[in-house]
């Protein structure tokens, strides 16, 4: 089998989250979407320190920070911002047509 990326429907414009944060699930993974300044941005939902989810935490600019041991987040990559994290997320391509939020993932075909 191999990847390939493919477009998945998250969510509706409309439920986007001005300047905070949202879990969603997306094709059976919990993702948390992010605004920041008008932007969009997606990564996994589990925090790679203590597996408490993201969307429960705290959004400051870029960065969200974990509800379990306050570790930090670039929402814009994925990458650790401060300890105790030392894993980056999963961060996902998204883009938005019309009204709907896509996320990019993997989906493997035979």
């Amino acid at each position: 089998m191999s990847s390939t990326q493919t477009w998945v429907d998250a969510l509706s414009t409309d439920d986007l989250p001005a300047d905070d944060v949202t879990g969603i699930v997306v094709a059976g993974r919990d993702i948390a979407i992010y605004t920041v300044g008008g932007e969009v941005y997606a990564t996994d939902n589990l925090c790679t320190h203590g597996h408490a989810r993201l969307c429960d935490g705290f959004l400051d600019g870029h960065e969200i920070e974990c509800p379990l041991h306050q570790g930090k987040f670039d929402v814009r990559s994925g990458q650790p911002a401060c300890e105790p994290v030392t894993e980056p997320l999963r961060s996902y391509p998204v883009k938005i047509d019309g009204q709907r939020v896509y996320v990019q993932l993997d989906a493997l075909s035979p």
